[in-house]
């Protein structure tokens, strides 16, 4: 099951997907604060129709981020497969490193998603909303499964209802991703 090509959303609507999305549930990966609340992403298109990506997330009450850009891995294709590109560190941006974002499910109104990428290391369950009914997020464990991924993995991210406001205290010093390189 593993080794079949996912399926991906076809003729995905870029600017319906713009906005902002919060993160339900994710595979814990070494570029995110383990500790991580209150995670989300904006998405803005820009004129070129590339998407400027802004990853946000709260760890140790200070509001930690990431900003990139998204574009078409194929932009002949009307597949869903898109390119994320981020420059690291975040406190001395000089390195790029690129990602796969494949969505691998987008509901018909544009209100949660299931994100993956081919080598199944990463998964995001992405919501409008803060909070996602149990149903929702059990189709769209059983959408993972189907595409191969061990569910068992993913860790539910605790998030505020409200959420938190735009600005707060900020890690202006990337400590969060210094740590994350030692599995902090």
């Amino acid at each position: 099951m593993a080794n079949k090509e996912m399926e991906v959303v076809r003729g995905v609507d870029l600017q319906r997907y713009m906005g902002r999305w919060y993160e339900i549930a994710s595979f814990p990966s070494f570029f995110q604060p383990k500790n991580g609340v209150n995670t989300r992403a904006t998405y803005k298109l820009n004129k070129d129709g590339t998407v400027h990506v802004l990853n946000e997330t709260w760890s140790g009450g200070k509001r930690d981020y990431i900003e990139g850009t998204a574009y078409k891995a194929d932009p002949k294709s009307d597949e869903a497969k898109l390119k994320v590109k981020f420059y690291v560190p975040p406190f001395f941006p000089i390195i790029p490193v690129t990602g796969n974002y494949w969505v691998l499910y987008l509901d018909d109104d544009y209100q949660y998603a299931l994100i993956g990428e081919p080598s199944r290391k990463y998964l995001w369950i992405l919501c409008r909303q803060t909070h996602m009914d149990e149903e929702i997020y059990n189709m769209l464990l059983q959408k993972a499964k189907d595409e191969g991924y061990d569910v068992s993995k993913l860790h539910k991210t605790p998030q505020n209802d409200p959420p938190p406001e735009e600005e707060g205290p900020q890690d202006t010093k990337g400590i969060w991703w210094i740590k994350s390189l030692f599995g902090k």
